[in-house]
């Protein structure tokens, strides 16, 4: 039976967003036969065209290949081939549903790929959930792609599983659920100061989550020079005396709460001028209530945030969500697309902490004159916004 299940945005890219009711049966019918198919670039309707193409015409190219390696770059599309890779172990809101299960989620990054910055990208969803064979598995089909999007792998193992593959692979990789999200937290905090006249390092950020996002956006607002940074995991504050910490998060207490603070939200939140939820808990009024007048909440979980912006709104000054139906939408395909795009057009072998935050500037930079309130970041469906962050991303590639 058809119900409403989702309320997207408007096709418009200034405007609020609009809600558009989607039903159960248009999700289904928009998936039937999966949302990739493989195209070819010229017609095989004569035996010449066929000649060409493929046998006798292909092995002259095979063997060109064979003498030079670099000439796979020039006839193969493997150079502008991103491979979508997932494990199926954290996939959206909805936990380890395994590989099968994450394959839509995974042809729909992938379609976003071509949708939104022209390159070709595949799905690979792994049968296996140990770090070795993931690792292994890639380094074997390297000579087939050009870049790893790492996709909805679970913490802690996300974090060695980027690392070692980066180590292995001589190409662009990036966990766009790390990477992809901090860098358009930092565009969205950026234009939020801009629009409050706020010098964003003498901010107070409580980031509420400390998994893959987490960690990754507590990192970046720190490279950028914020200093006062707590992180709030599911037992409380991330803190250096606590003794059931991960390596990953042992770091990262090293590096936060500048203040020593022990306890959980209510003790996190006093004073602070910035929310960033990233988790798919909740927080209180009371809590949201002993923030410094004038903030900024970002309360990112999906499809619940961890407050609604009606209540946020009592309390801060700026309120982004990562839904679509209310503005300032916080979405990685601000990112994630140019990032590989600019990546790969430098033909740079790994995407760094200068191209992230180049990215990040090149986002809200797409904005100009139309920063406001409710328009922090652009709307996902923005076409200036991929380009800008491709040409930022090449730029900063070629400076390293």
């Amino acid at each position: 039976m058809p119900n409403t299940v989702v309320n997207d945005a408007s096709e418009s890219t200034t405007a609020s967003p609009t809600p558009v009711d989607i039903t159960r049966d248009d999700i289904f019918a928009g998936h039937e036969g999966g949302k990739l198919s493989v195209s070819i670039t010229a017609p095989l309707d004569t035996r010449r065209a066929l000649s060409i193409a493929y046998t006798p015409g292909v092995a002259e190219v095979s063997r060109a290949i064979a003498a030079d390696p670099e000439l796979v770059r020039r006839y193969t599309w493997t150079d502008r081939l991103v491979v979508v890779v997932s494990d199926g172990s954290a996939v959206l809101g909805l936990g380890d549903i395994g590989p099968r299960a994450s394959l839509p989620v995974m042809e729909g990054k992938s379609a976003l790929f071509k949708s939104f910055a022209g390159l070709d990208s595949i799905p690979l969803v792994l049968d296996t959930q140990d770090p070795d064979e993931i690792v292994e598995t890639l380094v074997r089909l390297r000579p087939s792609f050009g870049a790893v999007n790492l996709e909805d792998i679970s913490a802690p193992r996300c974090f060695e599983i980027e690392k070692r593959v980066i180590e292995a692979l001589d190409c662009p990789v990036m966990h766009d659920d790390q990477h992809g999200t901090a860098i358009v937290v930092l565009a969205a905090l950026k234009g939020a100061c801009t629009h409050l006249g706020r010098d964003r390092r003498d901010l107070k950020v409580v980031v509420s989550g400390a998994g893959a996002a987490g960690v990754a956006c507590a990192n970046m607002l720190l490279a950028d020079g914020i200093a006062d940074v707590t992180v709030i995991d599911s037992k409380g504050i991330v803190s250096a005396d606590r003794t059931d910490l991960h390596d990953v998060k042992a770091d990262l207490a090293s590096r936060t709460n500048p203040e020593g603070r022990t306890g959980g939200i209510a003790e996190a939140m006093v004073g602070a001028d910035v929310f960033l939820g990233l988790s798919a808990g909740t927080v209180s009024e009371e809590a949201l209530a002993t923030m410094s007048p004038g903030g900024i909440i970002f309360a990112l979980s999906n499809p619940d945030p961890e407050v609604h912006p009606d209540i946020a709104r009592k309390y801060a000054a700026v309120v982004a969500t990562g839904r679509s139906d209310f503005p300032n939408q916080i979405n990685n395909v601000l990112a994630f697309p140019g990032v590989f795009r600019g990546a790969l057009d430098a033909r740079a072998r790994r995407i760094t902490e200068t191209m992230k935050i180049a990215a990040a500037d090149a986002i809200v930079g797409v904005l100009g004159g139309e920063l406001a309130a409710d328009m922090i970041v652009p709307s996902p469906l923005d076409p200036r916004v991929a380009p800008a962050v491709a040409a930022a991303v090449a730029a900063a590639a070629g400076e390293v």
